[in-house]
């Protein structure tokens, strides 16, 4: 790579038009094609699948619910640096699949759909979706977690006590928005926490600690 080009800037400027296809009204990069070009150019590059907690002994499956519908969450790391994006699972007609009818082959499609638009905002064929927003609560959501993700890493040097009190938070939040999880596995993980009012709460509550 270029001393002098970021990351997003080498990879926005790779041209994927000739891998580019349509279905269902939609415009697409295959997840083998951007995942090859990644790694073309970082071959260190690498994609974490953030799972949600089911039960009580800790077992997971690959994509979250809230008993109302569902979705994925994909992070990719490139340089150190890691961009996490979050995608509904939906139907062919680009609605959201109802929680109780999502089935595991549906899961792992908007997983692979989730990979490639993390890769994109990593600068990979991102003019794909120039012309595409996300779901409103879903966007919300994921700019809420960015927020207090940079709240967490200021507020946790300010002091011990201010330390604990992030945990106390964040522990309680996710309490809040997993009430089926038993207390030993609430670990105040805030990724976990996927409801636009618990983590706007969260955000504030941690926008208030000064030392």
């Amino acid at each position: 790579m270029s001393e002098n080009k970021s990351v997003f800037e080498t990879l926005n400027a790779i041209d994927v038009s000739d891998k580019i296809k349509s279905k269902n009204g939609l415009t697409y990069l295959s997840w083998a094609d951007a995942w090859a070009e990644i790694k073309k150019q970082y071959p260190d590059a690498n994609y974490k699948i953030y799972r949600q907690i089911i039960d009580q002994d800790g077992n997971t499956r690959f994509w979250h619910d809230d008993g109302r519908t569902g979705w994925v969450e994909v992070g990719v790391t490139i340089e150190e640096q890691e961009i996490i994006e979050v995608l509904a699972i939906m139907n062919l007609k680009n609605q959201s699949i109802p929680a109780d009818q999502i089935t595991s082959v549906d899961a792992n499609k908007s997983l692979k759909r989730c990979l490639v638009k993390a890769c994109a905002l990593h600068g990979l064929g991102l003019y794909i979706y120039q012309n595409e927003d996300l779901p409103e609560d879903v966007s919300k959501s994921m700019e809420l977690k960015e927020k207090i993700k940079t709240l967490v890493d200021k507020k946790v040097t300010i002091s011990d006590k201010a330390k604990a009190k992030v945990a106390e938070l964040c522990k309680a939040a996710e309490r809040q928005a997993n009430p089926e999880l038993d207390e030993d596995l609430i670990s105040g993980n805030y990724k976990n926490i996927d409801d636009v009012d618990i983590l706007t709460n969260l955000e504030k509550q941690l926008l208030a600690i000064r030392k």
